[in-house]
């Protein structure tokens, strides 16, 4: 089971990126939010440029994964 239900719906990166930040909501106050959000910006920066419509699917899949385990944690 996804973090949020929306998982399926998203198919960009923006969409994405706004997917995870509202997932980074649920987390506790504080630090380990803060955190999160940080790393979510950061891979975003670092993904920036990616233009190659397969290589999006597979981090938008993978992020969706990383944002299951860490909800679930």
């Amino acid at each position: 089971m996804s973090p949020l239900p929306e998982a399926e719906l998203v198919r960009s990166s923006v969409q994405l990126y706004r997917y995870l930040l509202r997932c980074c909501r649920r987390l506790p106050r504080g630090p380990v939010q803060q955190h999160y959000r940080h790393a979510i910006r950061q891979s975003f920066k670092v993904h920036a440029d990616e233009d190659d419509p397969e290589r999006i699917q597979q981090i938008i899949k993978r992020a969706i994964e990383d944002a299951d385990w860490v909800m679930n944690k």
